[in-house]
């Protein structure tokens, strides 16, 4: 927290509301308990967040967290489909899951969560859980309360403003861009993530009817959906970098060509991660981020807590913490962390906001509200069948 911030004045201002009955239960009967975290382990600055969280709900709740750190979420899930395969449908190892999209759904469709809880945690009164919002859509699948977000990645482009006065106002704008500077754009091979959101980022705002692409991908709906997309990339291609003959294998060889000078402009699905490689040396300090009129995709990270998990109270009490506003600036403050809120900023009071507003900040580090909206991720069979085609088109 801002060091200027008292102990005392934090504590004001982010009070536990009253509670009711059936939480306080829950609180009851958490305190003692070891919260077993199962987390992709990949990033110290997430791992050292995870270990604070748990030191946070000790002193104040009793509840301890230990991190399972994961290579990748489906260990845990198939660990929750052993136990229940084995008949163990209570004390099960696995507490807290951080999950995302396919693992979700392949958990809720086999019936191995808790819930629906998030209704139940005090802190849910600072999310947006209308049906379109991002908390309420995992990949096209709805979360029904059976997972509670924590937070939020968005799809940005950065670029060097020593270079560029106006970035593209939009995807369709990039044609233009890229004719008046050639050679100094180029995505990442859609065979790598961050080239397949460049893609999907670009058919929302083409596609003539976006809400198609919340359904699965089929023969019927593809093709009409995607002529647009593939228009307009015919003709941007022959202005990127290399001709459009070669592509960066990944997001951080694409972010070295613009700190080389090669290219102008990068993506990442980090709004902070431009501010961290200027701190780095990774990128000219006069780079900075933009986004498209309309928003970007983006999606947020959620928990879930298994049916037969040991200490289900426990992992509701960490739940909840993780979405206190306290804690929720912390883990935005970009000496932390800095990823952002799921919070809805017009759901918290003065005090609350005026802390996410006291944050530290950086000439790179854009605030919540010039990202703009958060863009529904397209059912993933788009993902595939995009990747698939423009091999097919763009490759030999």
């Amino acid at each position: 927290m801002p060091p200027s911030l008292t102990a005392a004045l934090v504590a004001a201002l982010f009070a536990t509301p009253v509670l009711a009955d059936t939480w306080q239960d829950t609180l009851d009967a958490a305190r003692g308990q070891t919260v077993y975290w199962n987390a992709w382990g990949g990033d110290e600055r997430t791992n050292a967040f995870i270990a604070w969280v748990g030191e946070q709900t000790s002193a104040r709740r009793g509840v301890s967290v230990r991190q399972v750190k994961l290579t990748d979420t489906a260990e845990a899930v198939t660990r929750v489909i052993s136990e229940k395969a084995a008949g163990q449908d209570q004390g099960g190892s696995v507490d807290m899951i951080w999950i995302n999209g396919p693992n979700f759904l392949a958990m809720k469709e086999q019936g191995l969560l808790h819930g629906p809880f998030v209704a139940d945690l005090p802190n849910a009164q600072y999310l947006d859980l209308s049906p379109t919002s991002a908390n309420s859509v995992d990949f096209t699948t709805p979360v029904d309360g059976m997972e509670s977000p924590w937070r939020l990645a968005k799809f940005v482009f950065n670029y060097d403003s020593a270079r560029i006065d106006a970035p593209p106002a939009s995807m369709a704008a990039f044609v233009d861009w890229a004719a008046a500077h050639p050679g100094r754009f180029t995505h990442p091979d859609p065979s790598n993530f961050m080239g397949g959101t460049f893609l999907k980022q670009a058919l929302i705002e083409l596609t003539p009817d976006a809400s198609v692409l919340q359904q699965p991908a089929t023969d019927a709906n593809y093709d009409a959906a995607t002529a647009p997309l593939w228009e307009w990339y015919d003709a941007l291609r022959p202005n990127l970098w290399r001709k459009g003959a070669a592509f960066p294998e990944n997001q951080s060889i694409q972010q070295q060509l613009m700190n080389d000078g090669e290219i102008d402009m990068a993506m990442s699905f980090d709004p902070a991660s431009t501010a961290g490689a200027i701190a780095e040396g990774l990128l000219p300090e006069t780079a900075r981020v933009f986004v498209p009129e309309g928003g970007t995709i983006g999606n947020v990270s959620f928990v879930a807590i298994p049916y037969n998990a040991a200490n289900r109270e426990g992992a509701m009490v960490v739940a909840n913490f993780l979405l206190d506003p306290e804690t929720q600036a912390h883990m935005q403050n970009i000496e932390v962390l800095g990823s952002y809120a799921v919070l809805d900023p017009a759901k918290l009071n003065d005090d609350a906001r005026a802390v996410f507003d006291a944050l530290p900040t950086a000439p790179a580090l854009p605030d919540l509200a010039s990202l703009g909206p958060t863009l529904l991720e397209p059912h993933a069979s788009w993902m595939d069948r995009l990747t698939a085609d423009w091999a097919k088109r763009y490759t030999r």
